[in-house]
């Protein structure tokens, strides 16, 4: 079972045919595999998983309105649903702009634009201490510089390969440094 799908798909069964047992767990599952996908997951399972966490927690408040600050009046002021909502859809369209509107980042913190993703990675890769890093860094760079998984897998797929994994590390190889510098890196 994937942290953000569960065991009836990407998005379950609606929210509204859940049981009231049935939605407090996969509320629950929601909440304690949301920082895993956050900090593991693609954007794809990011927005699947914001997408149901926000419906089971919808139908939760539908159904019990008095078990949260939402309905019980916690808040400062009264709100009506509708106005948490909109609330709630302010900050993720802040979030999605913030998104859409970012350029790439280097580790040194410039901004860029990435021409060739995979010379971008493979750079990262030989400037880390040993030409190495830990195979998590190595993806969170592969999605930073726009280069796709199975872009990344054919880094250890070519002859000669030009990445190689030792234990939980991912190291550039010498035809991985020839690479660079025929893209100039």
């Amino acid at each position: 079972m994937s942290p953000t799908t569960g065991s009836a798909g990407p998005a379950g069964r609606p929210a509204h045919e859940l049981t009231d047992a049935e939605l407090e767990q996969q509320g629950a599952t929601a909440h304690e595999t949301r920082n895993w996908v956050f900090l593991n997951g693609t954007a794809e399972q990011f927005a699947t998983h914001t997408a149901r966490m926000l419906e089971l927690e919808q139908e939760y408040l539908r159904r019990h309105p008095m078990r949260t600050w939402q309905g019980s009046g916690g808040a400062a002021g009264e709100q009506s649903e509708l106005d948490v909502l909109k609330q709630a859809l302010r900050g993720i369209l802040v979030q999605i702009t913030a998104l859409l509107d970012s350029e790439p980042v280097r580790r040194d913190g410039e901004h860029t634009a990435v021409t060739d993703p995979t010379a971008a990675l493979l750079s990262r890769i030989a400037a880390a201490d040993g030409g190495r890093m830990h195979k998590l860094e190595v993806h969170q760079a592969a999605r930073e510089v726009g280069l796709e998984r199975s872009a990344l897998a054919k880094l250890y797929q070519s002859d000669p390969p030009l990445l190689i994994t030792e234990q939980s590390d991912r190291v550039i190889t010498d035809a991985g440094r020839a690479r660079l510098a025929e893209a100039g890196e």
